[in-house]
């Protein structure tokens, strides 16, 4: 794949998308620790996460044109993979929530917070923002733009550094006090990255961490 020989201009630009992220992140956390929810707060959830996504997606597709693809396949083009990716997404996290039933895992820090101020706009919310928006940037940062800036020759070694990587960095995006819960979010980041490696499709690992995200809400 080709990309700009720039290594301090990718270094620069990944800083910039993760600080970006961090605003984001910032205005969910303090939107949940919150009770009530204010109309303002999610105006600037709203604002924020927008400027973000339309940023990211803007950045993304401008630098597609420096990257060659030896293979493609559609999100779409092997259902059998979607669903069986899906499955074993689901089946992971309905696991851990049966851990955490049993004390054997700790709660995520948002689950202890919204246990403590319980609402039906709380629970959209976190719907919205843990289920669909952080999910998606955190594929942008921890998938589309890692392997175009890092990992970009096409051997074994490489794809397995970058899909370590991706599953650390995915793990510390979703940190958790949690040594178990530390380890969970690696594997699924891994899988992730896995996925966008194999369909070279950024659309299957935003789905399957969309997915990871909703069902993580709806357990709690």
């Amino acid at each position: 794949m080709n990309t700009p020989e720039s290594r301090e201009g990718n270094l620069i630009r990944y800083i910039v998308y993760f600080v970006s992220y961090l605003m984001a992140a910032g205005v969910v956390k303090l939107v949940t620790m919150k009770s009530p929810m204010r109309i303002w707060d999610l105006i600037l959830f709203t604002l924020i996460s927008a400027m973000v996504l339309l940023f990211y997606i803007y950045r993304f597709n401008r630098e597609q044109r420096f990257f060659e693809r030896d293979f493609s396949l559609p999100w779409l083009g092997n259902f059998g993979l979607m669903v069986g990716l899906t499955l074993v997404v689901t089946a992971g996290r309905i696991s851990v929530s049966w851990l955490q039933s049993y004390n054997k895992v700790a709660w995520y820090g948002f689950q202890t917070n919204y246990l403590k101020h319980e609402s039906i706009t709380m629970y959209w919310f976190l719907i919205l923002a843990i289920g669909m928006v952080l999910p998606i940037l955190q594929e942008f940062l921890t998938t589309g733009f890692l392997f175009n800036y890092m990992f970009r020759e096409s051997t074994k070694l490489t794809a397995t550094l970058g899909i370590i990587t991706s599953g650390v960095l995915f793990s510390l995006l979703n940190f958790q006090a949690s040594i178990p819960l530390l380890i969970i979010n690696v594997l699924f980041g891994m899988l992730f990255a896995w996925s966008y490696l194999y369909t070279q499709t950024l659309w299957m690992p935003v789905y399957l961490a969309v997915v990871n995200g909703i069902i993580l809400v709806i357990m709690t």
